[in-house]
């Protein structure tokens, strides 16, 4: 028989928020309120930092309550101080944003293009490689300029 789809579940994983291991979470108090939710990991880092600062629980001890690590409690608690409770939300796995073609790769091209008119950004796919030692899609070298360009011509 196929799993119910539960909407919080669902809404939980489109925020990134979901606890991938809510069965680790063991702490009494937690597990018998109906307002607390071992699924919701934001809320369950949120109570885990609590009863260690405010609690006066051993941070082992509640970490473990919890199901995280020491290391894993002391990066929540970090993120809670700096940011609030949005610091306890996972961050988008991934590159954020253009890694590869640095504003010095992006330089050099149009310097490239400047001293050669009848060069298309596509064609420096080659010589980027062969200059930096960075493999690049055409496209992404043409976004990465048009990207170089705007925030270069805003600053004039």
């Amino acid at each position: 028989m196929p799993r119910r789809r539960d909407p919080k579940e669902e809404s939980l994983a489109a925020a990134r928020c979901l606890n991938p291991h809510p069965e680790q979470v063991t702490d009494p108090e937690f597990l018998s309120s109906n307002f607390f939710d071992a699924r919701d990991a934001v809320q369950v880092k949120y109570e885990m930092v609590r009863k260690a600062g405010a609690g006066g629980v051993p941070v082992t001890e509640a970490a473990a309550a919890f199901g995280y690590s020491r290391p894993a409690y002391y990066a929540a608690a970090a993120a809670l101080e700096s940011s609030g409770i949005e610091g306890l939300v996972p961050a988008r796995p991934g590159p954020r944003g253009a890694h590869k073609l640095t504003d010095e790769i992006c330089a050099w091209a149009e310097r490239q293009l400047a001293a050669d008119p009848a060069l298309r950004p596509a064609q420096l796919a080659g010589p980027v490689q062969d200059e930096f030692g960075v493999r690049a899609h055409p496209r992404s070298i043409e976004r990465a300029l048009a990207r170089y360009r705007e925030r270069h011509s805003k600053s004039r």
